[in-house]
């Protein structure tokens, strides 16, 4: 089944020629083109990779070395330029001679591998015959032959159902790929092992495309799980009938509903807020049909784009295909819901709301949790992952660092307590209309040890999607003491039941609805080292006049005018028992 000869990784003839005509014909695509020669340039003017570990990693040096040995290598497929092909034999001949490529810590190998494999098969014809043996050497026995023992001895990642599996099995097999022909029988049983580890990690897409490790690690891993399937289907063929399995063909639009208007995620567990370039995008909306993919991964690569881009580079597509996802989403999987007031606005409204599994790889102590966009502003905010390199990060100590404990979110507290780290919070009601949406969470599990008997938020855009409404009803089985929090890094001025939030120049109002005599008060966000700080962010909570074994929180969220006197000219919604939302609506 292998493709004879290179490339057989990706970049075969007829992409290659079609990576040509879109340059020629495509200005986008023309764009991508001046950009990676940009980097190509820069990169002459580096130093190769050093064998560097940051904490337990060498990822750092790994990323590096794929990113330069892409750039390089497309470029110099594209115009012949021998620089392009010296620069990157120097970099891959660098960590060839690394005396490992740090096994203990496997996506460090994975990522090298992929990197070697990709210039191995792209620039073979340019390579010498020592630099092929050099690099063949290298993969072999530094990335192929430590995924055999990792294999054997059964490693945890092989069949785990996130990134470490789609990472780890898919720079492997694409590694084996790209030396088949030359070491068939280890090639071979790490294909088999790649191939047959990769569905369990798969499964995690389904039912919806959703990624419970936050849209960060859905980059990550769907990066590795596009380079497989194409890996996979350029040298052999096929793909096994992996890309066809539920969840994948609507992941992409995940991807998209994850963005609010400020371009900045719904960055829950391990994920930072900031987009970036999205090439697998690309990849996804050819494989599946969706055009409007294609324009996602466009807008994605905006002044940020890379090699995956030209690689797979699709001109379909536009804004108007959005009409078709609705404004509002319900992934069911994961437990999360997305309402926004329109989507290629970057004033409009946007909420992001989980529920969620404690229990889920990286995930935080946040069942409940939302972000808010308005008026081009992010509003409420999550603070996203702290250092790694921490204590016992992902051990013991996780849930003693600030950004991952239940105070860190914008979610209740009982009794200053964190939730139940075995606890998960499934969306019990969902609903889209053309003047709002709403989703409610049942967050009973995550406060039982606290007390709690029923616990629920709802979370709704209303009047016209001008606003947001975030409900909590609580019932305890002794007195709690419950605080209502949101983080933010707008100026807050509190005062009774009214919060005014500046940002930007615009203006939000936070009202509190409900119980009678709670009160918004603003507290500083103090991060003690040596966990990151988190400058200029400060906390508006809720605390109520004393415990209760009942309550229902009601806050209000209205964006405002632009300007210092802006007023709300509306009046307050009547609450309505989250019991009756599905009836009656959330407000009225």
């Amino acid at each position: 089944m292998l493709r004879p000869g290179h490339p057989r990784l990706l970049l075969l003839p007829d992409v290659l020629e079609r990576i040509k005509r879109s340059i020629e014909q495509d200005r986008t695509a023309q764009t991508y083109r001046d950009a990676l020669v940009r980097s190509g340039q820069r990169i002459l003017a580096e130093p190769p990779v050093e064998r560097i570990l940051v904490g337990p990693r060498l990822l750092a040096m790994s990323r590096k070395a794929l990113e330069r040995v892409y750039t390089l290598a497309l470029l110099f497929t594209l115009d012949g330029d021998q620089r392009w092909a010296e620069r990157a034999v120097q970099e891959m001949r660098a960590a060839a001679a690394f005396s490992d490529w740090n096994p203990s810590h496997f996506l460090d190998v994975a990522e090298m591998s992929h990197a070697l494999a990709i210039g191995y098969d792209w620039l073979f014809d340019a390579l010498s015959e020592d630099d092929r043996a050099t690099i063949k050497t290298a993969l072999v026995e530094k990335g192929l032959r430590p995924a055999e023992q990792a294999y054997r001895q059964k490693a945890w990642w092989a069949e785990n159902a996130f990134n470490w599996n789609n990472v780890c099995n898919g720079g492997i097999a694409t590694a084996a790929l790209a030396v088949a022909d030359e070491a068939p029988v280890l090639a071979r049983f790490l294909l088999v092992r790649a191939i047959t580890g990769l569905p369990k990690a798969l499964a995690s897409y389904a039912p919806d495309g959703a990624w419970a490790e936050g849209p960060g690690y859905w980059s990550y891993a769907t990066r590795y799980t596009v380079l497989a399937l194409a890996a996979l289907e350029s040298a052999l063929g096929t793909d096994f009938g992996l890309s066809t399995l539920p969840g994948l063909a609507e992941t992409g639009v995940f991807r998209l509903q994850s963005t609010g208007p400020t371009g900045l995620f719904f960055n829950f567990a391990d994920a930072g807020e900031r987009s970036g370039d999205e090439p697998s995008l690309f990849w996804l909306a050819r494989r599946y049909d969706n055009p409007l993919l294609a324009w996602g991964a466009r807008e994605a690569a905006a002044g940020r784009s890379s090699a995956g881009d030209l690689l797979w580079y699709d001109s379909r597509g536009s804004k108007d295909e959005l009409a078709r996802v609705g404004l509002d989403a319900w992934y069911k999987g994961a437990h999360l819901a997305f309402f926004r007031s329109a989507w290629v606005d970057p004033k409009a409204l946007y909420a992001g709301f989980k529920g969620g599994d404690n229990k889920a790889n990286h995930s935080h102590l946040d069942l409940g949790t939302f972000v808010f966009d308005a008026l081009g502003q992010r509003w409420a905010l999550d603070l996203g992952p702290d250092d790694y390199d921490l204590p016992a990060y992902f051990g013991g100590r996780r849930w003693t660092y600030y950004r991952l404990r239940t105070e860190g979110h914008n979610t209740l507290t009982f009794d200053g307590q964190s939730q139940d780290p075995r606890a998960a919070a499934p969306i019990v009601a969902f609903r889209s209309a053309s003047a709002g949406g709403f989703a409610i969470a049942d967050l009973t599990a995550a406060y039982a040890p606290s007390g709690a008997r029923r616990v629920r938020r709802g979370i709704a855009l209303i009047d016209g999607r001008s606003r947001l409404l975030v409900q909590d009803e609580v019932e305890a089985s002794r007195p709690v003491d419950v605080v209502w929090a949101m983080h933010t890094k707008a100026v807050v001025a509190a005062n009774g039941d009214r919060a005014a939030l500046v940002q930007g120049g615009v203006n939000l109002e936070a009202r509190l609805m409900s119980p009678t005599g709670a009160r918004f008060a603003v507290e500083p966000v103090a991060i003690p080292p040596p966990q990151r700080p988190a400058p200029g962010v400060r906390k508006l909570v809720v605390r109520l006049p004393e415990k209760v074994v009942t309550a229902r929180i009601v806050v209000l969220l209205t964006p405002l005018p632009a300007g210092p006197a802006a007023t709300v000219a509306r009046g307050l919604p009547r609450v309505v028992p989250l019991d009756r939302w599905a009836k009656d609506g959330p407000a009225r």
